[in-house]
C-alpha cells in the first residue's frame, strides 16, 4: 500500500504541476484574441489561423487541466443522495465510480482518439478554413487529457482504498479552503512578522 500511495503523491503533483500552469494557455488565448481584434479594427485585415489558435489553446488547457480539477474536487457532483450517506458509502461510491466508469470511459477515448492524432500527425491534415493550422496539435490533447485524467482517477482510488483499510486520511474533503490569494496574503504576513521579529531581536542586542 506505501508503493500505492507513493505513486498516488507522484500522480497528485504532476497534475499540481500542470494545472497550475495551464492558466498561461488561457493568458495566451486572451493576449491572441485582444490583438486579432486590434489589428482588425486597426488595420481591417485578420486571418482564420488567429481564430483557430485561440480554441487550440482553450482546448488544451481545458483538456490538460481535468486531472487537476480532479484532484481538488471541483468537477461536478450531484450530492442530493451521495451527501446523506455516511462516509464509508460515499467512498465506495467514488471507489465504484472511478473504477467501474471513468477508468474505462477514458481507456475507450484513448482507444479512439489516439489512432486519430496519430494519422493527423503522419498526414500533416490543415484546416479546411483558408488560411488554418494543422490540426494534429488540438487532436493530441485529447489522449494528453484524458490520460492525465485517469491518472488522477487511480490516485483517487488508492487514496479511497487507503482511507478504507486505515493507511490513509479522509480523502472526501477539499485540499484547502482557502484561495490561492488567502494563502498568499497569509504566506506574506508570515514573512512580514518573522522579518520583524528579527528586527526586535537585533535591537534588543544591541
Amino acid at each position: 500500500m506505501q508503493a500505492l500511495l507513493a505513486l498516488s503523491r507522484a500522480i497528485d503533483r504532476l497534475n499540481a504541476f500542470v494545472g497550475k500552469y495551464s492558466i498561461w494557455l488561457i493568458f495566451a488565448a486572451t493576449f491572441i484574441s485582444a490583438a486579432n481584434a486590434i489589428v482588425r479594427k486597426a488595420f481591417d485585415t485578420s486571418s482564420n489561423a488567429f481564430l483557430e489558435v485561440q480554441w487550440y489553446l482553450f482546448a488544451w488547457s481545458f483538456l490538460i487541466a481535468a486531472g487537476y480539477t480532479l484532484l481538488h474536487r471541483e468537477h461536478v457532483r450531484i450530492d442530493v443522495i451521495n451527501s446523506r450517506l455516511s462516509k464509508k458509502a460515499q467512498v465506495w461510491i467514488d471507489i465504484i465510480g472511478f473504477a467501474c466508469f471513468l477508468t474505462p470511459l477514458c481507456l475507450t477515448i484513448l482507444w479512439l482518439s489516439t489512432p486519430v492524432a496519430i494519422q493527423m500527425y503522419q498526414s500533416g491534415e490543415i484546416s479546411g478554413n483558408p488560411g488554418g493550422l494543422i490540426r494534429w496539435p488540438v487532436w493530441a490533447a485529447i489522449p494528453v487529457g484524458v490520460t492525465l485524467l485517469m491518472l488522477q482517477g487511480w490516485s483517487e482510488l488508492i487514496k479511497r482504498i487507503a482511507f478504507l483499510t486505515g493507511n490513509g486520511p479522509d480523502p472526501m474533503g477539499k485540499l484547502s479552503d482557502k484561495s490561492a490569494e488567502e494563502e498568499l496574503a497569509e504566506a506574506l504576513r508570515a514573512e512580514a512578522d518573522r522579518k520583524q521579529a528579527e528586527a526586535q531581536a537585533s535591537q534588543a542586542k544591541a
